[in-house]
C-alpha cells in the first residue's frame, strides 16, 4: 500500500513540474527581444521511470529540455527593440500545443490525487 502512495506522490511531483514549465512558457509567449539576443526558450520536462530491479517505483523528472533559442523573427518596425530592418525576436512557442499539454498535465495530476484518495480510503476501511 505504501508503494502505491509513493508512486502516486511521484506522479504528482512530475505533473506539478510539468504544469510549472507550461505556465512559464505561456507567460513568456509574447516576450520580445532584440535580434541580437536569444529568444525565450520554452521549457520541456523530461520524465523518466524509477526502476527497482525491474519493478516500477514511480516517476521522476529526468531533466529539462529547452526549446529553440533562435525563435522567430517578427516584423515590427515600431517596436523599440526592432533592428534596422524592423525585426524583433520572439519565442517559437505554439499556444495551442501549450494549452493542450496543460490540460493533460492537470488531468494527470488529478488522476494521481484520485489514486492517492482511493488507496487512503482502502487503508482506512481496513483499519
Amino acid at each position: 500500500m505504501f508503494d502505491a502512495l509513493n508512486v502516486s506522490g511521484t506522479g504528482m511531483q512530475v505533473h506539478q513540474k510539468w504544469m510549472d514549465a507550461l505556465s512559464d512558457n505561456i507567460a513568456n509567449i509574447n516576450t520580445v527581444r532584440s535580434t541580437s539576443q536569444s529568444a525565450f526558450q520554452a521549457r520541456y520536462v523530461v520524465a523518466q521511470s524509477i526502476e527497482d530491479g525491474g519493478t516500477g517505483r514511480g516517476v521522476q523528472v529526468g531533466g529539462i529540455e529547452l526549446g529553440s533559442a533562435t525563435g522567430r523573427l517578427v516584423y515590427s518596425p515600431d517596436h523599440p527593440l526592432a533592428d534596422a530592418r524592423g525585426y524583433v525576436r520572439m519565442p517559437d512557442i505554439d499556444m495551442a500545443e501549450q494549452m493542450t499539454d496543460l490540460v493533460m498535465a492537470q488531468r494527470g495530476y488529478q488522476a494521481n490525487i484520485a489514486s492517492l484518495d482511493r488507496v487512503r480510503a482502502t487503508y482506512q476501511a481496513g483499519s
